[in-house]
């Protein structure tokens, strides 16, 4: 093959390579699944209390909860309200919590909890239609001072958001204007604020928002400004007029009306309790998988024992790739090409000493019945089948064995592949009558010795989340391997001829 008729399959290399390292990066950018399997996520666990006293008839509560905010994602949520009915409704209005109960007396109790996870890609929905600015009436002496202060304002700002900021700061107390005066008070400060810009021509509007500390309880709700910037909604701080939310703020109401509306009872109250936790980056990612970009190639979506047995089978690349760089680069010689690999798997399933132990028996005694057979002038077929049952027993009559002395050998049928230990006896046995004890003790030897080197690999734990929470990092093993296909260079093995030029040096 030459040079020029070399290039496709370098390209086709270089392809491979480059898209299983891309699809790896995009699956851990858009599912967030880790590269190593002790990262930790936090996770902030908000819970709602509602207390009221119920007046002995039918109870309908309604609690409004947060959908979509800003900056968090929602990844659970649940409610503990015993004796009580409950819902979830989407409306216009948003997301609100919903328990009823046909008949209810005296003090009660509703729990709402629900987990979130810091995301700054996450934003609200926009909404099907541009908001309008609500209609405002005035009376005097109201109107004209509002007015003037809008004025004011508008000669300073040139946006939505700086008109917003700069009223803001004209209704502070420390600006002892006349008309501010007459217009701001303690009580009605927010609302205030809400009607000038709406009068100005700017949708705007009150939120609540929880400012998040670790193991706090009773925290209530602080109101925030947003306004409508032709774009998006924007929050202002109505006290600093500090545009943006806080870090730590997680949005809970941002539509119109109360927190809470009840039915049925008197003295309620809401309050929140919250609470930081860490949960392993994989269990959040498979939790995300679903409903993300990449999801539709997770194997997170079958079955447990499917997924058990592909992530037995994703790690079987890795060991090809040690008996492929074993074999052609450093030129240790095996007994077949690939039975180092199913030894490997092996021994992941039963643990390396017990697995070598057994596998050295086993392979030993069938040598030893394969001489016998060989008298017996049998054809190959039969000899082969005759050796799988043999096998077979040699396995069952050590499990049994070793179970009697108190050790868990694990050689099962299912680990170790009769038919390949069957053929891997009758190789060795035709190798001793042709080339002779040596080649079997080296052959085997190097069998053994990369299986161990695969094992290893193959039996790390990162090695394992790799392979099956990236399965597309096989693609850059296929090319890897396909390029050391192109290896003709001397082993390292073959190194050891040229010793004896050294003496001319």
């Amino acid at each position: 093959m030459t040079s020029r008729t070399r290039l496709p399959f370098y390209f086709a290399i270089f392809v491979l390579i480059v898209a299983g390292l891309t699809l790896a990066v995009m699956r851990h950018m858009e599912l967030g699944v880790p590269w190593s399997t002790g990262d930790q996520r936090p996770v902030w666990m908000v819970e709602a209390r509602v207390d009221f006293e119920a007046t002995g008839g039918p109870v309908l509560a309604r609690l409004t909860v947060p959908e979509q905010p800003p900056g968090y994602r929602i990844l659970s949520e649940q409610a503990a309200s015993p004796g009580y009915g409950f819902s979830l409704i989407r409306d216009d209005g948003g997301k609100r919590a919903e328990w009823t109960k046909r008949q209810a007396a005296g003090s009660q109790t509703l729990y709402f909890k629900a987990q979130f996870v810091k995301d700054p890609d996450a934003k609200p929905a926009k909404p099907l239609r541009p908001p309008q600015a609500r209609q405002v009436f005035w009376e005097e002496p109201q109107s004209t001072a509002v007015n003037e202060v809008l004025q004011q304002a508008r000669e300073r700002s040139s946006t939505p958001e700086s008109m917003a900021r700069e009223l803001i700061k004209l209704l502070q107390p420390r600006n002892q204007f006349q008309n501010t005066t007459l217009l701001a008070s303690e009580s009605n400060y927010l609302e205030l604020l809400v009607r000038m810009l709406n009068h100005a021509g700017i949708p705007a509007r009150t939120v609540e928002g929880l400012i998040l500390q670790d193991a706090r309880r009773l925290q209530p709700l602080r109101p925030y400004l947003q306004i409508w910037n032709d774009e998006q909604w924007l929050s202002l701080n109505p006290r600093t007029a500090e545009q943006g939310l806080p870090d730590k703020v997680l949005l809970w109401r941002h539509q119109a009306g109360p927190v809470l509306d009840l039915v049925g009872g008197d003295d309620s109250r809401v309050s929140f309790s919250m609470l930081r936790q860490t949960i392993p980056a994989l269990q959040l990612a498979q939790a995300e998988a679903a409903g993300n970009g990449l999801g539709f190639l997770s194997l997170y979506q079958l079955p447990i024992e499917e997924q058990s047995m592909f992530r037995m089978l994703l790690i079987l690349p890795l060991g090809a790739l040690i008996v492929a760089f074993m074999r052609i680069v450093i030129g240790i010689r095996t007994s077949g090409t690939f039975m180092p690999v199913l030894i490997a798997v092996a021994f992941v399933q039963t643990n390396l000493i017990p697995g070598l132990i057994a596998f050295i028996v086993v392979v030993s005694l069938g040598l030893l019945m394969r001489s016998y057979l060989s008298s017996l002038n049998l054809l190959l077929v039969s000899r082969i089948s005759a050796l799988i049952i043999l096998v077979i027993f040699i396995t069952a009559g050590i499990s049994i064995i070793g179970y009697q002395f108190g050790f868990n050998t694990g050689m099962t049928v299912t680990f170790f592949p009769m038919v390949i230990l069957a053929w891997t006896i009758e190789r060795m046995s035709i190798l001793w009558e042709e080339e002779g004890a040596r080649e079997v003790a080296i052959q085997g030897s190097g069998s053994l010795f990369v299986a161990v080197c695969a094992y290893l690999v193959m039996s790390a734990p990162l090695a394992a989340h790799l392979t099956f929470n990236f399965p597309e990092l096989h693609l850059s093993l296929l090319g890897v391997i396909l390029l050391m296909g192109q290896y003709t260079g001397y082993k390292l093995t073959e190194l050891r001829r040229f010793n004896p030029m050294k003496a001319y040096e």
